[in-house]
């Protein structure tokens, strides 16, 4: 499997979020090249991470997107039985970190630029590989800029997430926000001289938890997902100094994955009206420099793409499989590409998401597999004659 060497090599560059990814960017970028194949880097701020984008075939007309992000989430802390960045190959599987999240797809993508070479293509094939979708779906940002500049659009996405090679075309959207408390400090000894910036906050998390309870209770509901309402989550919180001494500051960080059809904007207007108008108040009658203030962490939209769309029957034919999509409640960068350049996109690739983000991260071989036959049968397709 020449999909399963690509892997092997995509697996050794640590492409880690925090880390850049210019060394497997460059790596693609030359492969490309090797079969005449011209690519685009788009770049961050400060040029230490790069997205990447190219188009095999006619150039003057819309094509098939295949996208996936090379970034990879951390091991730190984990305990794996192989190193994380070295694929480990045994038992069916293909261990490694990005084996399945999602190194796999990209190699198998790659793997079929021999044959998209030799082939007289009718219609395009574009690929677009990004950074940072690990931490917000942040590097997509900047090729969107670019593809929203471009005479020609592709007509279509497909997504390589690993959704175990099942066609998924909707799936939750997320925002991500930090709240910060600013208190009064004093002695603890007595605590109505100064403004408790953790218990403040701790009211604030509750009222959140309220609202989620809300959620799970009376929906709206979409039985098709795993959990089938929009879910609230506080994720970190740190404040304070010492124990006998009345907090200043207090910040706490807080998500909302909310099916497509129920956005977040209301939520999180009841979630800072009750900081400014029930909670404040009573900070600022004793510090008038009191108070609760919010920043955005990052946020995507969920994917609606509907289950008559051209790309779903696309995309079904390729499977061989008129199963209706699935809806999955983790996000990608799918909606981005819907959303901003309104092309119709779905998410589609191989392993399973249960397997993500874990030690010994795994991806079946007969997944890897299965993958290659898909897109093989894209490439015939595409192909003239």
């Amino acid at each position: 499997m020449e999909s399963l060497t690509l892997l092997n090599t995509l697996a050794g560059f640590d492409t880690t979020s925090r880390l850049s990814n210019l060394q497997l960017i460059r790596f693609v970028k030359n492969y490309l090249a090797g079969f005449g194949v011209s690519s685009q880097i788009v770049e961050n701020e400060d040029g230490s991470k790069a997205n990447l984008y190219a188009t095999i075939g006619p150039t003057d007309r819309p094509g098939v997107m295949l996208a996936g992000h090379t970034d990879v989430v951390p091991v730190d802390g984990q305990h794996w039985h192989s190193n994380p960045f070295q694929l480990d190959v045994r038992d069916g599987r293909a261990y490694g970190r990005g084996s399945a999240d999602m190194k796999g797809f990209i190699a198998s993508v790659l793997a079929q630029v021999p044959q998209l070479a030799r082939s007289q293509l009718h219609t395009p094939l574009h690929l677009a590989f990004t950074y940072d979708e690990e931490i917000g779906c942040i590097g997509v940002r900047r090729l969107l800029e670019v593809l929203g500049g471009l005479p020609v659009l592709p007509a279509m996405g497909i997504i390589g997430e690993p959704t175990r090679m099942q066609l998924v075309a909707e799936h939750k959207g997320k925002t991500a926000w930090r709240v910060t408390a600013r208190g009064h400090e004093g002695h603890s000894s007595n605590p109505q001289a100064g403004v408790n910036a953790v218990e403040y906050a701790a009211e604030l998390v509750s009222f959140i938890r309220s609202l989620a309870r809300q959620r799970r209770q009376h929906g709206p509901f979409d039985p098709l997902y795993e959990v089938p309402y929009s879910t609230l989550h506080v994720g970190t919180m740190q404040g304070g100094t010492a124990l006998n001494i009345i907090p200043a500051s207090c910040h706490f960080d807080f998500e909302i994955r909310h099916l497509p059809q129920d956005q977040p904007a209301p939520l999180l207007a009841a979630i800072r009206q009750h900081a400014t108008q029930v909670l404040q108040p009573e900070m600022q009658a004793v510090d008038a420099d009191c108070g609760f203030s919010f920043s955005e962490k990052t946020s995507y939209p969920g994917l609606l793409t509907p289950p008559d769309a051209e790309v779903v029957r696309f995309v079904q034919g390729l499977l061989q499989d008129s199963s209706p999509p699935r809806k999955i409640a983790f996000g990608t960068e799918a909606g981005l590409f819907s959303e901003r350049c309104g092309i119709p996109t779905v998410v589609c690739g191989p392993g399973d998401i249960a397997q993500a983000h874990q030690p010994d991260e795994w991806l079946a071989l007969d997944q890897l597999a299965a993958c290659d036959a898909f897109l093989g049968r894209l490439v015939a397709q595409l192909s003239a004659g």
